[in-house]
């Protein structure tokens, strides 16, 4: 079979986001596909690498939107498993004035939280050149035995290996169990990206820079750091240094980690090069092209439909706004 470029593994679900209130004064919420390394994914694909999605969902109206939607975009849906057992997982977001998003979740279990390492396919994951995966897929079994089966079986067929840890407080036991877990993969990580506000959560540093770099002497190829609209902080063995965001006007930041991280891989897919190969300027690169994404991605409402176009992060690239 032909080499998949980026797979992602993890969550896939509804995102509820909020709409004007009803002439009645109601809340109005809008359905939009989302769950991060599907978002992730859906940028990639957007941006013309070939993608694939492994992970599941229910037997619903809500799980056969989500697979048609990600068919739509071009993203193979092989591994993509429908149980009729579990519902779909949603998720209902509250967006702050300033865009900044809170969340509550129907996920007891939701579909996606259901994966076992039996329904994993193993000729896709050995045929893939980069496997990137998120920690929401941690918080339970038998999802988290499954994804960790996945990373230890890309890493033998020379995948590179790409996690986004995203700590949402309502789906675990604890804080410390969130811990333990979301830091149990590291050792198999090639690059990694975390918001400013997780990173003491994975590394006991509050400070993103100590914290980069604190990861990258654990063993990472590339620690990436985002900061909101300033940019991304990028750690390598080889230094540290302040990749700046594009000027945006944030509607709604859903999804804007995950534009971020798509374009970041997109661009390591597309250099063609291997692991040892990539330098610190790659990487820089790489950042560049993602805030330009994530830039983008915040202007619109949800996440998957506000993944941008390849034409339009270059524009962005060149300071032209959209």
């Amino acid at each position: 079979m032909e080499n998949i470029q980026i797979t992602a593994l993890g969550e896939i679900l509804i995102d509820y986001t909020p709409l004007p209130d009803s002439d009645a004064g109601m809340s109005v919420f809008e359905q939009n596909p989302g769950g991060a390394p599907a978002n992730v994914l859906t940028c990639a694909a957007k941006l013309g690498r070939r993608t694939a999605f492994i992970g599941k969902v229910g037997d619903d109206i809500q799980g056969r939107f989500l697979v048609d939607t990600l068919k739509k975009t071009g993203i193979d849906t092989r591994a993509l498993r429908v149980d009729g057992r579990y519902f779909t997982t949603l998720a209902f977001v509250k967006l702050a004035e300033n865009g900044e998003r809170s969340f509550s979740f129907a996920r007891k279990p939701g579909a996606d939280t259901q994966l076992s390492s039996e329904e994993l396919d193993q000729e896709l994951i050995s045929h893939s050149d980069i496997l990137h995966f998120g920690s929401l897929s941690l918080t339970d079994e038998p999802a988290r035995g499954a994804t960790m089966e996945a990373v230890r079986l890309a890493r033998q067929s020379g995948a590179m290996i790409a996690y986004d840890p995203n700590y949402r407080p309502l789906l675990w036991a604890n804080k410390e169990e969130a811990m333990e877990q979301m830091r149990s993969p590291l050792p198999l990580v090639d690059f990694l990206k975390v918001s400013d506000d997780e990173v003491e959560l994975l590394t006991d540093c509050a400070d993103p820079r100590a914290g980069a770099e604190k990861l990258v002497k654990l063993g990472l190829r590339c620690a990436v750091v985002t900061i909101g609209n300033q940019g991304a902080l990028v750690s390598t063995k080889d230094g540290s240094v302040m990749v700046p965001g594009f000027p945006t006007k944030a509607v709604d930041t859903t999804g804007a980690g995950d534009s971020f991280w798509g374009g970041f891989l997109t661009r390591i897919s597309e250099s063609g090069k291997t692991l040892d190969q990539l330098t610190f300027q790659d990487f820089q690169s790489c950042a560049r092209f993602g805030n330009a994404a994530a830039s983008l991605c915040v202007e619109k409402r949800g996440a998957m439909p506000a993944m941008p176009s390849r034409e339009n992060v270059l524009r962005r690239m060149q300071g032209i706004m959209n």
